[in-house]
């Protein structure tokens, strides 16, 4: 796929329902594309944990070349999870964009989100202002691109609602393309977020939710951020533990194929 067709293909994607999953390197992207997914999204945890790095602990400069060869090894639009992005001010929410772009990526979020612990959201008016930024220099680029403004309150622990939903609001009214407040926990609170809103909405999908009832909320994308990472690291710590004791190798029948691997990959060289 050309790369200024990108943009065009994944804004199309939001007028129905669609599953966005989250490889962490150029492996699991090109197995999700040749499973039929029509678009990407990177997760910043699942990439940090791949480097031996907590999340949020994997500098800018890496990040985006991380996600230039991602989008680079695959054919389908990719958005990448840019946390805060390259800084706190408005100015630094728009040159994320500008990187973002130049990466090659169909899209990216930005976070509310400081990044600091002991304030880790950033002030209403302050993340009004980034989200402007950041659409105004998404709205400059020659080809288009699909800006995600996300609320991280419930991430955080913030279980305020009410915030949210202002935040939400107010990134759309600054333009924002896609709105994202992930960690919400039911399907009651996904259904009151986005009748709240007439932009599309992200959600996490998290056990127990299902494509059926998130469309039935009105949720347009669904991602799973570094559920799939935490997945294959769960794998393997079974199977470590099971070489350990009792000293078996069983869990070598749910892995997927050497063969199928082998085939997929010669495909692409």
């Amino acid at each position: 796929m050309d790369v200024t067709d990108r943009g065009a293909r994944f804004r199309a994607l939001h007028e129905a329902t669609f599953v966005i999953p989250n490889p962490w390197d150029v492996g699991t992207a090109r197995l999700l594309e040749s499973l039929g997914y029509p678009a990407l999204a990177t997760t910043s945890a699942g990439y940090a944990f791949s480097r031996g790095l907590a999340d949020g602990a994997v500098g800018f400069p890496e990040m985006i070349a991380h996600c230039k060869e991602l989008a680079a090894a695959v054919d389908v639009p990719v958005s990448a999870d840019l946390e805060k992005g390259k800084g706190d001010s408005p100015e630094s929410a728009a040159e994320t964009i500008f990187a973002a772009e130049a990466a090659g990526l169909a899209g990216c979020s930005i976070e509310d989100s400081t990044g600091d612990p002991d304030k880790p959201i950033y002030d209403f008016s302050l993340a009004v202002e980034r989200v402007a930024a950041a659409v105004e220099a998404a709205r400059s680029l020659k080809r288009d691109f699909v800006f995600t403004a996300r609320a991280e309150n419930f991430l955080w622990g913030i279980k305020d609602l009410d915030d949210t939903i202002r935040r939400l609001q107010a990134f759309e009214k600054a333009g924002a393309d896609v709105l994202y407040a992930p960690a919400l926990a039911d399907i009651e609170t996904v259904r009151t977020v986005c009748d709240s809103v007439s932009r599309p909405v992200n959600v996490l999908a998290i056990a127990g939710f299902s494509v059926e009832a998130l469309r039935g909320a009105g949720v347009r994308r669904i991602s799973v951020g570094s559920k799939l990472a935490t997945a294959a690291f769960g794998a393997v710590k079974r199977a470590a533990l099971e070489m350990l004791d009792p000293g078996t190798f069983e869990y070598a029948r749910e892995g997927m194929p050497f063969a199928d691997l082998q085939q997929l990959f010669a495909r692409r060289g």
